[in-house]
This record gives C-alpha cells, sequence and structure tokens, in this order.
C-alpha cells in the first residue's frame, strides 16, 4: 500500500531531465543486447530509450541475483497448484487454458526439528522483500517465503474478479491448494501488509493449518466507516480527491503508469528505492541496486494480482470486508508487529484486541517504518522470535525483546 504514495509522488516530480539517466543494472544489459543486433542499429536508437522488458524468467533472474546476498543454502521451486478443486467457483480456477498454476517458493535450510515458518509479502511486492531477514531467522526456523498467485515469480492468471469475495478466494484459496502441495500440516504464518490482511483472511477459515498468526503492519482492520476521517471526507470533496478516488474505482494502478513510462521506468523504480530505503538500517550500494532490479521486473510484468486493490480496499487503504468486525471469531493467537513511524495505525490492532478470544499481543520496533523488516531488521527479529518463544524453546524466558522494542 505504501507503493502508491511513493509512486504516485515520484510521477508527479518526474521531469525529462531525470528520463535522461539510463538505468544501469545486469537485467538492463542484458534487454539491450537483445534489442540491438549492430552498432549502427544502436546509433539509431539509443540506450535511454530501450524498453526494458519483463517476464516470469526475469523475475526468477532478478530474485536470485538479490538473494545471492543471502547465506543460507535454499532451494527455489515453482509448486503446482493446479487449476483448482473440483466444483470451484473461484474465477482464477475457470480459466479458459485450464493451465496449471504456479507458486514461486524459496525454503530456506535448517534444523530438522525447527518449526516451519511461512512468510507472505504485501501488496506491490514478493517475498525477495525479505532478503534482509532469512538469514536470522533460517537459525530459528524452516523458512518458506512465497509469491502470491499473480505477483512476483508466481502464475499470473488475467484478473476476472468481480466481487470482495471472489478476490479474497482468489488469494486464500490459492494458498491453501499451496499447502496441501507443500504437504504442510502446522506452521507459524507472517504477512505483511496486504499480506497480513490475507494471512488473517486464511487462519479464519484454515485455523487447524495456523499455530500462530504474525501480522506485520497489517492491512484491512478498520473500514471507512469505522475510521470516520475528516481529512479523507475533505480531500475526497477537492478536484484532486475526485480524480483520485475515480482512479481507484477504475482499478488504475502505479504499476500500469510504470509500463507506460518504458524505458524510464527503472529509473523511476530507482528513485523510488532510494527515497524509501535510504532511512533506518540504510541498503548499501550492492542491495540497493539489486532490490531496484528485482522490485522493477516484479512490478513490470504482466498485470494481475495488483488488481484486487478496488475489491479488497475503498480509497484510502479502508478494507471493504474488514477484519475488525470479525475479531470475535479469531482461533489463532496472534502477534502484530509495527515500526514506531509505520503510517498503518496500530489502533485498528488495539481495538480487534479487545474481542479476541485468544492471546494477542502487539509489539512496536523502532527506527522503522512500514517496512519494519528492512528499516530496523534486527528489531523485527527480535519480535519475531519473541513472538514464537513456545515454539522455540521450553523456556519462554530465553527470548526478550531487544532494547528499544516494546510490547503494548
Amino acid at each position: 500500500m505504501r507503493y502508491t504514495r511513493y509512486l504516485n509522488r515520484s510521477i508527479s516530480t518526474f521531469t525529462t531531465n531525470t528520463m535522461a539517466e539510463e538505468f544501469n543494472s545486469p537485467a538492463a544489459a542484458t534487454a539491450a543486447a537483445t534489442t540491438a543486433t549492430s552498432r549502427s542499429k544502436k546509433s539509431l536508437w539509443p540506450s535511454v530509450l530501450r524498453w526494458i522488458p519483463s517476464s516470469t524468467d526475469h523475475i526468477i533472474n532478478a530474485e536470485k541475483r538479490l538473494l545471492s546476498i543471502v547465506k543460507t543454502p535454499y532451494t527455489q521451486e515453482r509448486v503446482n497448484i493446479g487449476t483448482g478443486p473440483p466444483g470451484s467457483k473461484v474465477r482464477w480456477f475457470r480459466s479458459a487454458s485450464n493451465e496449471p498454476r504456479y507458486i514461486n517458493t524459496v525454503t530456506f535450510e535448517s534444523n530438522k526439528d525447527s518449526p516451519t515458518l511461512v512468510m507472505v509479502h504485501g501488496y506491490a511486492a514478493a517475498q525477495g522483500f525479505f532478503f534482509r531477514n532469512f538469514d536470522a531467522l533460517a537459525k530459528h526456523f524452516k523458512v518458506i517465503a512465497i509469491d502470491q498467485l499473480g505477483w512476483g515469480g508466481s502464475s499470473r492468471p488475467d484478473f476476472t474478479c468481480k466481487s470482495t469475495e471472489e478476490t479474497e478466494a482468489w488469494f486464500i484459496d490459492s494458498l491453501e491448494e499451496w499447502r496441501k502441495a507443500k504437504n504442510l500440516d502446522k506452521f507459524v504464518l507472517l504477512g505483511h501488509s496486504f499480506g497480513g490482511y490475507i494471512a488473517a483472511k486464511y487462519a479464519l477459515k484454515h485455523p487447524e493449518h495456523v499455530e500462530h498468526l504474525i501480522l506485520v503492519g497489517s492491512a484491512g482492520f478498520t473500514s471507512e466507516t469505522d475510521h470516520k476521517s475528516e481529512w479523507l471526507t475533505k480531500f475526497r470533496a477537492t478536484w484532486k480527491g475526485a480524480v483520485m478516488n475515480h482512479l481507484w474505482e477504475s482499478n488504475f494502478t502505479p504499476m500500469k503508469v510504470l509500463r507506460g513510462l518504458g524505458p524510464w521506468g527503472p529509473n523511476l523504480v530507482r528513485k523510488y528505492t532510494s527515497a524509501r530505503f535510504g532511512e533506518g538500517d540504510m541498503l548499501n550500494e550492492e542491495e540497493a541496486k539489486l532490490l531496484t532490479d528485482y522490485i522493477y521486473h516484479t512490478l513490470a510484468a504482466k498485470a494481475s494480482g495488483e488488481l484486487c486493490l478496488k475489491y479488497i480496499f475503498s480509497f484510502g487503504a479502508f478494507a471493504r470486508s474488514p477484519l475488525l468486525q470479525r475479531a470475535s471469531e479469531w482461533k489463532v493467537p496472534t502477534t502484530f508487529i509495527y515500526g514506531f513511524q509505520d503510517w498503518m495505525n496500530y489502533q485498528g490492532a488495539v481495538d480487534a484486541r479487545k474481542n479476541m478470544p485468544v492471546p494477542c499481543e502487539i509489539i512496536r520496533v523502532p527506527k522503522a517504518g512500514h517496512f519494519v523488516f528492512l528499516d530496523n531488521a534486527n528489531g523485527f527479529h527480535s519480535a519475531v522470535l519473541y513472538a514464537c518463544r513456545r515454539f522455540l524453546s521450553s523456556d519462554p524466558n530465553s527470548y526478550s525483546l531487544s532494547e528499544g522494542v516494546i510490547s503494548i
């Protein structure tokens, strides 16, 4: 969700001067080589104007380059989730081509008896965003990270959902088919932002498989009615607000703009990466370059999962089917994790906890915003280990929160 703000801001300030800068990355070099076959052609088509393609193969290759930073050995696979369970009414299962779908999955080596931790990314992201966390968490868990259906290196079916219910089923049912294919029984489920919303909905539908739920900067707890935002009401009354609301309801995503920018798209992503992740535990030059390349290919590939936005959230990122209204149905012990500077208000978690019939704790991490796992990786790791202390040791007191990280 944070991408919408940053990409829109970047687009509005994007000038012709910045368009003159060429995106210098391995992916760009590869694309340049394939678009020109001779020196004469290169001179007629300047490198800055070369369209940089993206595809599943590009995404997987960018993922491998990004995960080369990670020291823990891992396996990457595309898990076949079939065309859907018999009799399913979910639209992605009713593909005219009837081709099987795949969930891109990375599994890290771990100790034999380690509990399983499944990590689910947020909107406009993919599992590689957790690259700073895999080494630390793999020491304690069997870490499995996935790209949700329609994102990252997973299959990108045409998005034909027409309601909130169908859209939720697109993600929840594909996650369940993935679980079956991986033969997982019980696991700790961690979701970030929009991924937190999906993880929570999954746990509500399949609580028997989720031992503990970790929601990181989770979206979707309050509706616009619950929030009663005066600012949003006033903004919507302006011409800018009316235009933005129209674009939202038309399912116009920032990724469409990125694709439309063609050869200048990577430069826009580089500016976003520098602006957003140049704070907190700053990315070094190599991390920034590899993450930029990865983000570009993830966002520029075929539109699929991104089109869920208008069906899950109303303008302003308020849930159409808020989790707060289902707090009393909660069956899985839950830990919320928020950065101190997270734009996602943790008050929704506070309100939900009042009605939850299961153990629930809320942890806040300093020097971190919405991407707490990148902004303050050590604080994030401390929060996750503390949340799962009953699975990791017979002595729960052996895990404590690091300095500055608080439980409220």
